[in-house]
């Protein structure tokens, strides 16, 4: 379902919506699990930010999205937000072509979440007129690389190693 602006999804057991201020809990928590490998920028910094507040500010600032921007995943049995998924103009690819972002708990991983919430975003834009998506992932990201795998993406020669982090890859998906 969606109106102006509003993109919402439902697959069997997820529920694909907006970000609310109240899910700025679960944002924190993602950042407080990333992988050491991951850069500085997207880790807590030295002083504990972003904070629950620093989150809170940004969903509230946020302009409307040029695509489905990042959906909060929602469990549809009891509420429970677990990460996002979505497209985002990252303006790193090409015009026109957004990029797929997921990230979820780990205490979620190994349930098909993931899969599911990408196959609906796909679904979503396939619908919505997109010829193309992409992605990124860290070459050490091997789950996130099945899930892209899974379902058709493809990795291009295009590459960029980050000294100490790993080389992020980039994949495509024809719609």
């Amino acid at each position: 379902m969606r109106g102006p602006g509003v993109v919402r999804l439902e697959t069997e057991r997820l529920l694909l919506r907006p970000q609310r201020v109240e899910d700025a809990t679960v944002l924190r928590e993602l950042w407080t699990e990333r992988d050491p490998r991951v850069p500085a920028h997207r880790r807590l910094d030295a002083q504990g930010r972003p904070t629950v507040a620093d989150l809170e500010d940004a969903i509230r600032t946020d302009p409307a999205p040029v695509t489905t921007g990042l959906l909060a995943v929602e469990l549809k049995v009891d509420g429970d937000v677990i990460g996002y998924c979505g497209l985002v103009d990252s303006g790193r690819g090409t015009t026109g072509e957004p990029e797929l972002a997921f990230e979820l708990l780990r205490r979620t991983w190994g349930n098909g979440y993931a899969t599911e919430a990408v196959d609906a975003v796909i679904d979503w834009a396939r619908s919505s007129g997109h010829q193309r998506l992409w992605a990124t992932v860290w070459n050490w990201n091997t789950a996130s690389r099945r899930v892209l795998a899974k379902l058709g993406f493809t990795e291009t020669d295009r590459r960029e190693t980050v000294p100490g982090h790993g080389t992020t890859l980039w994949t495509t998906k024809a719609l």
